[in-house]
């Protein structure tokens, strides 16, 4: 049951109801399975990824340090949203509190205004590391990377945080039945009676101009990385440059790619495009990227692969002696 479809007060509603991805409630115990299973991934790879670099003193570079964040950003994107993705595919409990509704859309957010920040400093990381190899020691200090990411964090928090305060101050007086399976920005401004444009534009807006911007950047990073690389005599020097980049590159990829098809889907295609197909493609561009980026991390940088690789025998090892 949804619960309640209308309330007619002028109230602010104490609960929404999250109908998890309509026109698919046949499907929501298969999406309950493949949820958890991609969560726990997301869990465990990121957490090794941050154990790994952590305990690991020749894994202090910079890079390595942003990679360590984005994968704790990672976690919290993840654990925003997929615990109760699942409890509303699996079991039916799709209520959710007012606060902790805007509490939930503040932190997604905020988190993706701080992943794409992440990236981008990770493109001007490589950028330093392969263009100006013989200063990126002076140039990324430990103190410029620290102001890199207080920079980062507030940017994030003074684009977000009015967009999560302008939705939370509208008056909810019709449905709170909310058509996606979190509380994502439009679908709840959608259930409003004062008019939900001015937070909607204001979320476009904002999520374009952060967006597009780094892109623009990172681009413009990759463009002279590139230059060097392709300039460079030795073929080895090549493949490794490329390699190093080459996962960085995948990332941004799987991040950037469907992030800006799900915002622009739902504003130019909501006419054309089914809505669970909308639906579908918000929930995956939140958890496909967390669940992948320690896979992509682990498999193309050699010192992680074979840190990763050596826990791993060492905890087989151990359990089998105890076991024994």
């Amino acid at each position: 049951m949804l619960g309640p479809p209308y309330n007619h007060t002028m109230e602010t509603p104490a609960t929404f109801f999250l109908v998890g991805v309509p026109g698919l409630q046949s499907s929501h115990l298969w999406l309950a399975i493949s949820l958890s299973v991609m969560y726990t991934i997301a869990l465990l790879g990121n957490t090794l990824v941050m154990t790994i670099i952590w305990v690991d003193s020749t894994l202090q570079e910079p890079m390595y340090c942003f990679l360590c964040v984005l994968a704790a950003v990672d976690i919290v994107m993840a654990s925003s949203v997929v615990p109760k993705m699942v409890s509303i595919f699996f079991s039916g409990d799709n209520s959710i509190s007012f606060c902790a509704c805007f509490t939930q859309m503040y932190f997604i957010h905020a988190a993706t205004a701080v992943e794409t920040g992440l990236l981008l400093a990770m493109a001007f990381d490589r950028y330093v590391a392969i263009c100006k190899p013989l200063h990126y020691k002076r140039i990324l200090t430990p103190q410029v990377m620290v102001g890199m990411s207080v920079a980062i964090t507030i940017r994030a928090v003074i684009f977000m945080t009015p967009l999560s305060w302008m939705v939370s101050h509208l008056p909810f007086c019709g449905s709170n039945v909310v058509l996606h399976s979190y509380c994502e920005h439009i679908a709840v401004a959608k259930l409003t009676c004062a008019d939900p444009m001015p937070s909607c534009l204001y979320g476009l807006i904002g999520s374009s101009i952060i967006v597009g911007s780094d892109v623009v950047f990172i681009a413009a990073s990759y463009n002279l990385i590139l230059r060097v690389v392709f300039g460079l005599s030795s073929k080895n020097a090549q493949l490794k440059a490329l390699s190093t980049c080459g996962s960085h590159m995948g990332v941004m990829a799987l991040y950037y790619l469907p992030g800006m098809a799900s915002v622009y889907v739902a504003w130019l295609g909501k006419d054309t495009v089914p809505l669970h197909i909308q639906v579908l493609l918000a929930d995956l561009y939140l958890v496909i990227p967390s669940t992948l980026n320690p896979i992509i991390y682990g498999l193309r940088i050699k010192q992680i692969r074979e840190r990763a690789w050596s826990t791993l025998m060492h905890c087989l090892f151990y359990l089998s002696n105890v076991g024994s």
